[in-house]
């Protein structure tokens, strides 16, 4: 449909990347109802852009690699934007966005030094990660506990984030292992 809107992928993936920073800075005004409004559309874009290359036949390795890095921009200031607004332990939010990062990271490290076709495995990819805070950020707002032991809805899921993005971060060093064996560069 993008594409015969005559949308490129690149151009998705830019208004990926500034719905991100939009929503960040909602997140951190406090405004939760609008930072999860623009990660919908952050995320929907995102996974138009991809699909857009591919139905037009018109991917490139360049547009891989800038969809790749503009994700992980995003991720940043999506959790930065939550993370300074207060709603959540500041050191939840930096655990949650180390292990976005590091779990993407595992993944480009095995596809290019590795040469694997693909590493996306794992329990949890970015998406579902995403999900999870939008459900928490729903869950905060209309329902907000307080401070229990693990702090509020939001800092939960960010927790939950944060823990399966590590642990996807392993299953895809095992799979590497596996993959490669003993493989000298």
């Amino acid at each position: 449909m993008c594409f015969r809107l005559g949308l490129k992928p690149n151009f998705l993936t830019g208004v990926s990347l500034v719905s991100s920073i939009v929503c960040g800075i909602y997140f951190w005004k406090g405004e939760i109802l609008w930072g999860v409004f623009w990660m919908l559309i952050s995320s929907l874009t995102d996974m138009l852009d991809g699909a857009t290359a591919r139905a037009g036949n018109i991917g490139t390795v360049f547009g891989g690699i800038l969809d790749h890095v503009s994700d992980r921009y995003g991720e940043f200031f999506i959790l930065a934007g939550i993370t300074l607004s207060g709603t959540v332990h500041p050191g939840w939010g930096l655990f949650a966005l180390f292990g976005m990062i590091i779990a993407s990271y595992t993944r480009a490290a095995a596809e290019s030094m590795g040469k694997i076709e693909n590493c996306a495995v794992g329990i949890m990819g970015r998406l579902e990660k995403f999900i999870l805070i939008i459900i928490g950020s729903i869950l905060e707002w209309y329902f907000p506990v307080g401070k229990w032991p693990l702090g509020g809805w939001l800092e939960l899921a960010l927790i939950v984030v944060g823990v399966t993005s590590l642990i996807t971060a392993v299953q895809r060093l095992v799979y590497a292992k596996k993959v490669l064996g003993n493989r000298r560069e």
